[in-house]
């Protein structure tokens, strides 16, 4: 046999290497974004530092409620949305895992075996004929394809499926940060509507005293039926405006029981009289630092990244495509398959390059181009919504701090109007239309005062979701970690190994269970 000479073999591997090495792709770098380096807030320059205030991934532990710490445990053990998320980012990994399968020579394996009998009187067989009847044929063959990525065609699509598992595992993380704050928001306006509840029942009682004045006063001819009639309208309305709160708490209430995986019928959580959520500050930090900590920007990020590729998919289009086959294996009458001459084979390569077609590549060029700026376009919008997010609720939180201060003391104002008003009735200095003003007047001060601490506290949530909820762009798995399986694993494909701190379902009777009945414990939720 002829060697080749070494030249002739080193000008080859030159070639291959160069060959397989071409990608059509261009460089990618995400976009350059100018931002301005400090959040205003109020109005006033705060330039933010890296410090302890930052959110972590259990943020709503530093409002310091038991209750909810255990009800936001639940709800990411068995919330069926957030497990629907995992379950996408697990099949957009098997999807990935599929493109790249096309790397790899494709062999197949294939057996069988026929027989088969004629007619002796078939048409066309004479009388005399001695031809046979019967025929058999058994054979094993193998057959293996290949197609040489010269033009990274496949190596792009394959980064584009890894990327877009990224970006799913990028969108769970907006599932997860929406859900937290979702329920935390959702317990915040119950613990607000329990708040108010108490504020209308501390007011009923005292309209309730006095209309018992305004009737002692009737009896004794000091007063006219007309100040019974306004104390006992004040009290009616007061206990309707207290039957409406419960209907919108039962309603939030509900909320939460879907949240955390329970129907609501068998879902409760105990009133109280007080807000009890602890006043937080997060740090919003440097501007820069927003783009990796929100997962929608990681997510557009990657979309990003995904139509640079397929710009690469699109111009190998332009280039020959080359695939190589062969098929060997053995064939007889009987079950003597493994003898030579019985052997059979064939191999060959083709090279297939589109000449004319209308148009139809340029146009796909043009389509990836435009959608890579498209994609662009929606990145900078992203960025653009993540920035008016944090300061709306910078400045929402601290404008709501200023007007918690200023409710304060209109409620103390309005406290001691309604008790001097009172007095001077019951002395007999005043008319009763001015005790039914103060008293008004007091009411809606404390339920406005309720509102405004309520609304505060949900702004800081609303911000620490803004600011990303402690997430960070190092949680996104690897390109490495994407494949959910060896290749050569066969057991064990039930479910996928985790990646990216992304938990795999385990279709837990306790994710089956909605009657409620793992909320019964003191420190959480009672059944009904």
């Amino acid at each position: 046999m002829k060697r080749l000479p070494l030249r002739k073999l080193i000008a080859t591997v030159l070639v291959t290497t160069t060959l397989a090495g071409c990608d059509m792709a261009p460089r990618y770098a995400p976009a350059k974004l100018a931002y301005p380096d400090q959040w205003e807030g109020q109005g006033v320059i705060r330039y933010g530092q890296p410090d302890d205030g930052a959110p972590r991934s259990d943020w709503w532990k530093s409002l310091g409620d038991p209750q909810l710490n255990a009800l936001e445990e639940r709800m990411l053990r068995s919330n069926p949305d957030l497990q629907a998320a995992a379950e996408s980012f697990t099949q957009s990994r098997d999807v990935a895992a599929q493109v790249a399968s096309h790397l790899y020579p494709q062999i197949n394996g294939m057996a069988g075996g026929e027989k088969y009998k004629g007619s002796e009187h078939r048409l066309w067989r004479g009388s005399g004929a001695t031809g046979p009847v019967y025929m058999s044929s058994e054979q094993y063959q193998a057959a293996a394809t290949w197609e040489p990525d010269f033009w990274n065609a496949i190596r792009n699509r394959t980064l584009m499926a890894k990327q877009a598992a990224q970006q799913s595992a990028a969108e769970y993380a907006v599932a997860r940060l929406s859900l937290t704050a979702e329920l935390a928001w959702d317990y915040l306006a119950l613990r607000g509507l329990d708040a108010q509840d108490a504020v209308y029942r501390d007011s009923i009682r005292y309209y309730e005293l006095a209309v018992q004045i305004t009737h002692m006063r009737l009896m004794g001819a000091i007063a006219a039926g007309l100040d019974v009639s306004r104390a006992e309208a004040q009290l009616a309305s007061t206990q309707a405006q207290e039957t409406d709160i419960h209907a919108r708490r039962d309603v939030m209430e509900h909320a939460i029981a879907v949240l955390v995986n329970t129907t609501p019928a068998s879902f409760h959580v105990a009133s109280r009289e007080v807000l009890g959520i602890q006043d937080v500050y997060p740090s919003p930090g440097l501007p820069s630092a927003l783009l990796e900590r929100r997962p929608d920007i990681a997510a557009a990020e990657r979309a990003m990244a995904q139509a640079n590729r397929s710009i690469g998919v699109s111009r190998a289009a332009f280039y020959p495509h080359v695939t190589f086959n062969a098929m060997t294996g053995f064939m007889d009458n009987g079950f003597d398959l493994a003898s030579l001459y019985n052997a059979m084979y064939q191999f060959g390569a083709q090279a297939a390059l589109p000449l004319f077609q209308g148009g139809l590549r340029r146009a796909e060029l043009q389509r990836s181009w435009s959608q890579y700026r498209q994609s662009e376009d929606r990145y900078r919008s992203t960025v653009l919504s993540a920035f008016q997010e944090v300061e709306d609720n910078l400045t929402r939180m601290n404008r709501l701090r200023t007007e918690t201060g200023q409710q304060e003391h209109a409620v103390n104002a309005a406290l001691r109007t309604q008790k001097m008003t009172m007095e001077l009735y019951t002395g007999g200095l005043t008319n009763y239309l001015d005790v039914v003003v103060a008293q008004q007047a007091a009411l809606v001060a404390r339920v406005g005062l309720v509102q405004v601490e309520t609304r505060q506290r949900q702004a800081v949530v609303e911000l620490i979701r803004a600011l990303g909820g402690g997430w960070s762009s190092s949680e996104l798995p690897s390109v490495k970690e994407i494949r959910p399986f060896k290749p050569l694993q066969y057991d064990g494909l039930h479910k996928a190994k985790p990646a990216g701190g992304i938990p795999v379902s385990s279709n837990s009777r306790e994710d089956a269970d909605l009657s409620g009945t793992v909320l019964t414990s003191g420190t959480t939720a009672t059944t009904h």
